[in-house]
């Protein structure tokens, strides 16, 4: 599983990851920065990429369309650097690998982490 770092966070990421034995690129490396949500979903989901991001519009995405990849882990945290939050979101991500690998919403907070198993359901 490798991850994808969204443009809404720094590519100094990749970096954090790369020091936790994760393998990351960011979005930037990839396509334009004004990619949609939805273009920057699919492209995680055809190479098999996790999309890490500060967005709750990817959680969203899943929610409406029921798709069972690709996993996306959520940081919710008003600090995003990863010199703060990079040990807490590399444990957590390391710790959630298998899930990921099936596919899962990750929600991590200073405080907590949530994972939920995709796909998301609706409610009726």
């Amino acid at each position: 599983m490798q991850i994808l770092v969204d443009m809404n966070l720094s590519p100094a990421w990749v970096e954090c990851f790369r020091e936790n034995q994760i393998v990351a690129r960011h979005w930037s490396q990839i396509g334009p920065a004004d990619a949609p949500d939805t273009r920057i979903m699919a492209w995680a989901s055809q190479y098999d990429f996790a999309v890490f991001t500060h967005d709750l519009d990817f959680g969203t995405i899943l929610h409406l369309t029921a798709a069972q990849k690709p996993s996306v882990i959520q940081l919710r945290t008003k600090d995003v650097r990863p010199v703060t939050m990079g040990p807490c979101v590399c444990a957590t991500i390391l710790k959630t690998m298998d899930d990921l690998k099936l596919g899962a919403l990750v929600t991590i907070d200073p405080r907590k982490q949530r994972i939920t198993l995709l796909p998301l359901r609706r409610s009726s």
